[in-house]
């Protein structure tokens, strides 16, 4: 059974800093492509970051590029969002997803990935 879980949300001022982790299991996620997505009260669920779990290539939405880092740790199956500088309009209920998306034009796209967590409330302050 394939499990996605995050943690590591909680408030912070704005000008912060915070690190989402999200520990996978389950299945061999090396083939995968692991995203970041966030959704604030009364809007659709946006893309936010993704990169393959094998490494190499990176995708950031445009507000937040410059200031995340999207990261793994292959001996811990786990994938990071560093989050700095961080803004009121940041805050959210931020889910890790994890799919085989094709790397392009679908890494932003919810409905291509098959698996997600239940999501980590971030909370900035101003």
């Amino acid at each position: 059974q394939v499990q996605l879980v995050e943690s590591g949300g909680g408030l912070v001022q704005a000008g912060g800093s915070l690190r989402l982790s999200c520990a996978a299991s389950g299945r061999t996620f090396s083939s995968y492509t692991m995203g970041w997505f966030r959704q604030a009260p009364g809007k659709e669920r946006e893309f936010v970051a993704a990169g393959r779990w094998s490494g190499g290539s990176t995708y950031y939405a445009d507000s937040v590029k410059g200031r995340f880092t999207i990261s793994r740790d292959n001996a811990k199956n786990t994938v990071y969002l560093q989050m700095n500088s961080l803004k009121p309009e940041d805050t959210a209920v931020y889910y890790c997803a994890a799919g085989r998306v094709p790397y392009g034009s679908s890494w932003p796209v919810p409905r291509e990935y098959d698996y997600w967590g239940q999501g980590t409330q971030v909370t900035v302050s101003s």
